[in-house]
């Protein structure tokens, strides 16, 4: 039998799950491919933190009742977009990113963006494959706990019409 998946609002009770699979996601993808001052400024509980903060910005998608990824909108960004390990590769992704775009939509935006480090070819990849354009490389200045940090990124966009 296959679990059922619910692509749904984030509750705060979903806020630790979020962040487990989020710190997970962010160093497969980051490690070795942003400045060491941002790693830095990203410990672990940051996680926990920022999630907290990020339930209303943030929409789920669950298997079997249990969170299996989550994507958040922030303002015409589609700022996070991660799955848990175990469900990679399973069509989570496109349908989390699927809800963002209607998302922001809804809001009344007709463009939308986000950016990747250059170094993760395996989100450029489906980006790429779900219509996003890349825009070229784009200096995108994040704030951590050390700090503004300016990680060098590859801004994407798509058009929401």
């Amino acid at each position: 039998m296959v679990d059922e998946v619910e692509v749904r609002a984030a509750r705060a009770e979903d806020a630790a799950t979020i962040a487990r699979i989020w710190y997970a996601g962010w160093c497969d993808a980051h490690l070795g491919n942003v400045p060491d001052e941002l790693i830095a400024g990203r410990p672990r509980e940051s996680f926990d933190r920022r999630a907290a903060e990020r339930v209303s910005d943030t929409t789920v998608a669950t298997v079997g009742g249990v969170v299996a990824g989550f994507v958040m909108v922030l303002g015409d960004e589609v700022n996070q977009v991660y799955v848990s390990g175990d469900h990679r590769g399973s069509g989570l992704a496109a349908r989390l990113l699927a809800a963002a775009e209607d998302r922001l939509r809804a809001d009344g935006h007709h463009e939308t963006w986000l950016v990747v480090v250059p170094g993760n070819a395996r989100a450029r990849k489906f980006y790429e494959n779900h219509g996003w354009i890349d825009d070229g490389p784009h200096m995108h200045t994040i704030t951590g706990t050390a700090g503004p940090v300016d990680v060098p990124t590859h801004r994407y966009v798509k058009r929401l019409d």
